[in-house]
């Protein structure tokens, strides 16, 4: 062997040593690098495609804001999403629930097609004046590209799981702007009362790295703020926990709501497309009955003016009804911006007899609401504090924890599995779904 070889040779195997050494030493060394690398690959997919969602939904808006009359064109968008799933999508139709079917029990493969559809459905969906959210959305088109470089590496069933609590965490986080509650959210989320903690690191960085990529495309979140926040008493904190309550029982009425309504029109309407069909029918009717599109959308502006002034104390009901028919139906979108826009709201309607800010209330009903729909209150406390300051979050920790406490065995999502009762009367139902119970 030339001497030019053996001196190669002799390098390589000294180099082979010293990272065996290494990974000896800090055995997570290899762990790390490997999920860098590929949750770099994730992020820069989702931030990205979360950036392109976010564009769209904006003009989507702004076209439906500027042609009210696309509004009356709603039962024929209904019909046509309708089609699009039954006769092209029944094996994505479950969206979020499927996400959280697969992190349980990996077996057949998400379509790419999940991504594309929810986010033609979402689209159509808002341009023609469904009240309907973006987090569903960001999370099904997430969960598809995770699960296609899943196949890409060859991941075993353990990994996948772990890639896709990655995706759903860089999805949320990106598309909302908060990262930390993303990655909470991620673990959170699919498993009630426990996180996944072999998850924590792919889950952070995924999350943190698709919202720096997002924001790197100038895409810009909304930004709420709260104007005052009074010093933490035992009086005001037994206020809190009050509100928590109510934020609570509201969760629980729309979790329970949407699940009685959606098996109404499956019960009724035997073929599928007439379903949104019907309930387009339904919410157009309605906001010509109403004469104002504030209950339809996103409804960000009615948001952003509940921490600053008093508004009308049923805003949160009529938002709770149109979002019921519009998903219910079959409309595509999320629940979770409606349910701030609900929890929002409610809590300003609180302040007529809960003596504590209307912004403060506003806030704390904007991540309480979601925290008990989606059983969710750590990932909420994070959203909190890194939307509002970190002023708030005695308050809305209060509050996020007692509206779970309250809400009881009620989910907008069914597929999650009870992990950890919240309750140790009700220790029986550890390991069930949701839509067991």
């Amino acid at each position: 062997m030339p001497f030019s070889d053996q001196k190669s040779q002799f390098r390589a195997s000294k180099s082979y040593l010293y990272f065996s050494k290494v990974n000896q030493k800090f055995p997570s060394s290899g762990y790390v690098i490997r999920w860098m690398f590929i949750c770099s690959i994730l992020g820069i997919c989702v931030g990205s495609v979360s950036a392109f969602f976010l564009v769209s939904l904006q003009w989507a808006t702004e076209v439906r804001e500027s042609h009210l009359w696309l509004i009356a064109l709603l039962p024929v968008a209904g019909f046509s999403i309708g089609l699009l799933y039954h006769y092209f999508g029944k094996e994505v139709e479950g969206g979020n629930n499927l996400l959280i079917d697969t992190i349980h029990n990996p077996k057949d493969w998400i379509p790419f097609k999940m991504a594309p559809f929810v986010l033609i459905g979402t689209i159509t969906t808002h341009i023609f004046g469904g009240s309907a959210g973006r987090e569903g959305t960001a999370l099904q088109m997430s969960g598809a590209i995770g699960e296609q470089l899943s196949r890409i590496f060859k991941f075993n069933p353990e990994d996948r799981k772990v890639l896709l609590i990655a995706a759903v965490s860089a999805g949320f986080g990106s598309v909302f702007g908060t990262p930390l509650a993303g990655a909470i959210f991620g673990m959170e989320v699919f498993l009630i009362g426990r996180l996944r903690y072999d998850a924590i690191f792919p889950a952070f960085l995924s999350a943190i790295l698709a919202s720096m990529v997002t924001d790197a495309w100038q895409v810009s979140h909304t930004h709420y703020h709260i104007d005052f926040i009074p010093k933490i008493t035992a009086v005001n904190i037994l206020f809190s926990i009050l509100a928590g309550l109510f934020f609570g029982i509201v969760s629980a009425f729309f979790s329970k709501t949407i699940h009685i309504t959606g098996k109404l029109f499956k019960t009724h309407i035997a073929y599928p497309p007439l379903r949104p069909l019907v309930g387009g029918i339904i919410v157009a009717i309605g906001v010509w009955t109403l004469g104002t599109t504030k209950y339809i959308g996103l409804g960000i502006p009615t948001i952003l003016e509940s921490f600053e002034q008093s508004l009308p104390a049923y805003d949160f009901l009529l938002k709770i009804v149109f979002t019921i028919i519009t998903l219910a139906a079959g409309f595509k979108g999320g629940e979770v911006t409606p349910l701030f826009f609900i929890g929002a709201t409610l809590g300003n309607a609180l302040s007529y007899f809960i003596p504590l800010p209307i912004g403060l209330l506003a806030g704390m009903g904007f991540v309480a609401v979601f925290a008990g729909a989606t059983n969710t209150p750590l990932a909420c406390i994070f959203m909190a504090i890194e939307l509002f300051g970190a002023e708030c979050g005695v308050y809305v920790a209060i509050a996020c924890v007692v509206s779970y406490l309250f809400s009881g065995n009620t989910s907008i999502y069914n597929a999650q599995v009870i992990g950890e009762p919240k309750n140790s009367r009700f220790s029986q139902n550890e390991g069930k779904k949701i839509s067991e119970l």
